[in-house]
């Protein structure tokens, strides 16, 4: 690993990877400012990040994003891109809530140094004290609740709201209509489905899992590690993931050109989810998915826990960006 190489970039646009695409996205406002994140001195990593420090948003309320580029990144090159959710907990453990981290930075330059996998950048968004459920629950399938269902939720569930609170829809417009052209336009990536890939964990594998369901045209592959099923707070005769589960039937992209990967642990919160196992394993199955584009891993003795993760992202890292 290597220290983190601070980069600090003018306020305004990061040169454009050339004219054309410059024109193309002259009505995208920039974030007001793109500066270097301060680590702690003794913070190893491998990379570069920036951060937007507030980037502006007609869907959702504004918050910071980081961009991380591997070393030696060059405009010479392009690159597939990886948006990830939670974006505080992935690279820094000094600055997150719970001193612990994805260590992002460290498997994806090693991956890549190795060439286990394409070259990529990683497009972390930052959650928001008391909006993630709503920012990150699949809005959609809290239509397949009865009324009756919908009032037990909302009853016994401190961590829902009522349904018109819902904002996954307008996060993933927020993803989708403004904060990937602003990346297309300012780094020298691709803009394919076949190089965009989105993950997360738990809420934030729901909203990856979602998002790959939404917009199939967009992304083409979504790691989605402790996917949290239970959709809010366990209780008991939880209708949430019978209804999750309805949506993702329904919806699950084309397997001919997606894939999905789906994982679990068994302790803490994990616990909860080797039940859903075989529902999940059904759905893949009944909607044409197979190993070769889909995976549904158990983590025998993980907890829900950034830990937990870190533990095991070069697994997603490499299903997704395999080169």
């Amino acid at each position: 690993m290597k220290k983190l190489v601070y980069i600090l970039i003018a306020v305004g646009l990061m040169s454009c990877k050339n004219e054309a695409s410059k024109k193309e996205t002259e009505s995208i406002e920039a974030p007001k400012e793109i500066v270097f994140i301060p680590f702690s001195e003794a913070t190893l990593f491998s990379g570069s990040l920036l951060r937007y420090n507030l980037i502006e948003s007609q869907y959702i309320k504004p918050r910071p994003v980081d961009v991380w580029l591997p070393e030696g990144y060059s405009e010479s090159k392009t690159y597939a891109v990886l948006y990830m959710h939670d974006g505080q907990m992935l690279f820094d453990s000094t600055t997150s809530w719970n001193n612990q981290e994805w260590k992002v930075d460290e498997w994806a330059s090693k991956l890549i140094e190795t060439n286990k996998v394409k070259d990529f950048i990683v497009v972390a968004i930052h959650n928001l004290n008391g909006q993630r459920w709503q920012d990150l629950f699949p809005e959609k399938s809290f239509s397949n609740l009865s009324e009756a269902d919908q009032d037990l939720i909302n009853k016994q569930s401190n961590a829902i709201k009522e349904g018109s609170d819902l904002n996954g829809d307008n996060y993933l417009k927020f993803l989708v209509e403004e904060l990937k052209p602003l990346v297309d336009a300012q780094f020298s990536v691709y803009t394919n489905k076949e190089n965009t890939f989105v993950m997360g964990s738990s809420m934030g594998g729901l909203m990856s899992m979602y998002a790959i369901c939404e917009y199939p045209e967009v992304f083409s592959g979504a790691a989605c590690l402790s996917t949290h099923w239970e959709g809010a707070n366990p209780i008991d005769n939880n209708p949430l993931p019978e209804a999750i589960f309805k949506y993702l039937e329904a919806y699950a992209p084309n397997p001919e050109n997606h894939k999905i990967y789906f994982d679990y642990g068994t302790e803490t919160l994990d616990a909860y989810y080797p039940k859903f196992t075989p529902e999940i394993n059904r759905i893949l199955k009944a909607r044409g998915y197979t190993s070769d584009n889909s995976a549904n891993l158990e983590f025998k003795g993980a907890d829900h826990s950034e830990n937990s993760w870190n533990k095991r992202l070069d697994i997603p890292l490499t299903f997704l960006l395999k080169k």
